[in-house]
């Protein structure tokens, strides 16, 4: 059984937390934190779980004078939290609340030569980032202000002979690149680009006998891969290459049956990371009861079929 108003209450709890020492370690991850919550939230069907206007208002006090997000008021501009941002202001409904051509211009400002993005001013690249602004962009309407064709050859020049995806040309297979590199090529129309069967092969090898899956060979189950993995697979059309029930089985082990919340793997502690990610997997998986979700921005569906 998902015990759902369990999970919502925990997800609810956690900025309330404010006294303890985890709430401030973690606070370069507070705005995803505030996505992964509310997309949980709305997966369960509880949509407004967080108080919208309060949500708003704290998302744009993230937002940097160049025109991308931090993780809290005061942090540096990254891609990561600006994708953050502007999946909540999606999922709310809050798009026009800002300024979409600042946000665009300080994204596209980070396109390489090659194709590639970086996450911020620094430097660093990797196949996140560019999944991220392509996230990002089509969210807001504004992917021509990118090379788009330059950003699907980055992502075809990291496929391995395995068919997976690394976080740089050369770079091991592993299954959360291989999420963020399928994403993009879904969002730029170009999955006809790719061995769809070789790379289906190597995600469903990722099922361990217990029913989770891993991201990369010889690792542990955990119950984030049930996102990067099925997502990857539903966006190749090749879902029902696992074990969906032995999966389902898994996850739902993993839950606090007492204080809510979904952990990496039975017994372990719970957290909002994994907590959203194990519901996605279910929602992805058709969970009775549950809202659908789309694989490729992991958002309710129906809030990206409006938008898109």
């Amino acid at each position: 059984t998902l015990y759902v108003e369990k999970h919502v209450a925990y997800i609810q709890s956690l900025d309330t937390r404010k006294d303890s020492l985890d709430y401030w370690l973690t606070e370069h991850l507070r705005l995803s934190g505030v996505y992964w919550g509310l997309t949980a939230l709305c997966l369960l069907n509880r949509p407004d779980g967080l108080p919208r206007e309060d949500t708003i208002a704290y998302v744009k006090s993230c937002q940097h004078k160049s025109g991308g997000f931090g993780a809290n008021p005061g942090h540096d501009a990254h891609m990561l939290y600006t994708v953050s941002a502007i999946q909540i202001l999606a999922i709310e409904e809050a798009l026009d609340t800002i300024d979409r051509d600042h946000v665009a211009r300080w994204i596209s400002g980070l396109q390489q030569e090659n194709g590639v993005f970086a996450g911020d001013e620094w430097g660093e690249t990797d196949t996140r980032f560019l999944y991220g602004a392509m996230n990002c962009l089509s969210l807001l309407g504004k992917l021509d202000v990118i090379d788009v064709e330059k950003a699907v050859d980055y992502v075809l020049a990291c496929q391995n002979h395995d068919g997976g995806f690394g976080m740089a040309p050369g770079a091991e297979s592993h299954a959360g690149q291989i999420f963020t590199c399928v994403g993009a090529l879904a969002i730029a129309g170009k999955l006809d680009k790719i061995d769809k069967d070789l790379l289906a092969d190597w995600l469903c090898e990722r099922q361990l006998p217990n029913g989770g899956l891993n991201g990369r060979p010889e690792k542990l189950e955990d119950v984030c891969y049930s996102w990067w993995v099925l997502s990857s697979l539903a966006m190749l059309g090749r879902l029902h290459w696992i074990d969906g029930e032995s999966l389902v089985r898994f996850i739902l082990r993993c839950q606090d049956g007492e204080g809510g919340g979904i952990a990496d793997r039975p017994g372990d502690m719970v957290d909002v990371f994994h907590t959203v990610f194990g519901v996605a997997g279910l929602s992805l998986l058709g969970y009775q009861g549950l809202e659908e979700v789309d694989p490729v921005y992991c958002m309710p569906r129906k809030v990206t079929k409006k938008i898109l």
